[in-house]
């Protein structure tokens, strides 16, 4: 059976070859009730139109890039999700770029990649420097962001510093002082946007309720659960410990629950801990934390940046906000006098180390400082479970 011409198309729907082009190419300039009449015949017909004689036509690609500093954190991937969808939907073709590390990163943006091969371009948590925004803007086609703004680009952030001091008065709220923070390295070479702003937000909350921030109380995890769990340990190896943690992921949190139980505090009861993004394990751990869709902030941003390619210089550029919600779980709780941390009464001179009931330890010289066992400062598992329950290391 021989292929059906656009002239067919044209004849069937009672318009001329233009407006089937235009039709359906999304190219505007045609009614709705004329693009719906032409579609029907080219469905009817089984008419579509080439790809490369489109873009021949139009001096379109056909193509959207996304540019990513990572692709397998939780929060990339589900974004990726919603972009996917969305430029699927408008039969496009998706380029996807990671940067994966500095050296990539800095030849990236002046190897003039992605000149002429793509239509638009979205970059996800991206601080761009003054010589990469002027790279950018060379490409002449639409940009979007995720996590950041920059003038004359679309762009759809939620409020990281204003979430994050959300996640940390909660913990203030319930008597918690001594809050610590795992949080993403603050050089960090890929200049990810996220750790920046939250920390700011905790320290924002810490000193909005009379509490100094100490920096003793920050901490790295890199963003992932390993990080979260390494960092944990850190934090256990502080001479006076934390009653509260604030990790900026969920995932960093999880570690941090791995860490916690694996020297036997208990969470909430000795310690409260709180996450960041609401990830579908979450629920399963219990974990309190701050909400966003991201798979949502994906399709949204992606439909911005469909409907520039669509109509170039018709589309202003928009800011779009995010919500967040705070989701109160199992993993906090308000702070119990069993964690007081003033200072133990100085003891006489070659008085024996007392032992509490929970195994705990204290000594005069100590002025409040609790001692751990050595195996909060392993980050290897407990080999005996019952002895870790009943040796709890944050007795006073």
């Amino acid at each position: 059976m021989a292929k059906a011409t656009i002239e067919e198309v044209a004849s069937l729907a009672g318009v001329s070859p233009s407006s089937v082009s235009r039709s359906l190419r999304d190219a505007g300039g045609v009614s709705a009730q004329t693009t719906e009449r032409v579609r029907a015949a080219a469905e009817q017909l089984g008419y579509s139109v080439s790809p490369a004689a489109s873009r021949l036509a139009t001096g379109r690609t056909g193509t959207v890039a996304i540019v990513m500093p990572n692709l397998t954190r939780w929060f990339f991937a589900e974004l990726l999700g919603g972009v996917e969808q969305v430029v699927r939907e408008a039969r496009l073709d998706l380029l996807v770029h990671h940067l994966g590390d500095t050296e990539t990163r800095q030849g990236y943006f002046s190897s003039g990649l992605l000149r002429k091969r793509v239509d638009g371009v979205l970059l996800v948590t991206l601080a761009l420097t003054d010589p990469e925004v002027d790279a950018v803007r060379a490409l002449d086609v639409p940009v979007c962001m995720v996590g950041t703004d920059v003038e004359g680009f679309s762009s759809i952030r939620i409020d990281d510093v204003e979430a994050a001091a959300t996640a940390v008065r909660h913990l203030l709220n319930l008597g918690h002082r001594r809050i610590g923070l795992i949080s993403g390295a603050p050089d960090e070479p890929m200049h990810f946007t996220v750790p920046v702003h939250r920390r700011v937000g905790y320290r924002v909350a810490l000193e909005t309720a009379g509490v100094p921030p100490d920096r003793d109380l920050e901490v790295h995890g890199d963003f992932t659960i390993g990080g979260g769990d390494e960092a944990t340990v850190q934090l256990l190896g502080r001479s006076r410990l934390p009653t509260a943690i604030f990790a900026e992921s969920d995932e960093m949190a999880f570690g941090a629950l791995r860490a916690l139980r694996r020297v036997g505090l208990r969470v909430p009861a000795d310690i409260s801990l709180v996450g960041f993004d609401d990830h579908p394990m979450a629920e399963y751990f219990d974990l309190t934390t701050i909400s966003q869709d991201v798979h949502d902030q994906g399709r949204q941003i992606a439909q911005q940046l469909i409907r520039a390619v669509s109509r170039p210089g018709d589309v202003p550029a928009k800011q779009l906000r995010a919500p967040t919600r705070l989701v109160v779980r199992g993993t906090t709780a308000v702070l119990g006098p069993e964690h007081s941390w003033s200072p133990a009464p100085r003891r006489a001179r070659g008085d024996r180390v007392a032992a509490d009931k929970n195994g705990g330890e204290r000594d005069g010289r100590s002025k409040g400082r609790t001692r751990l066992p050595p195996r909060a400062l392993s980050s290897q598992p407990a080999r005996d479970k019952k002895e870790r329950r009943s040796q709890h290391p944050l007795a006073t």
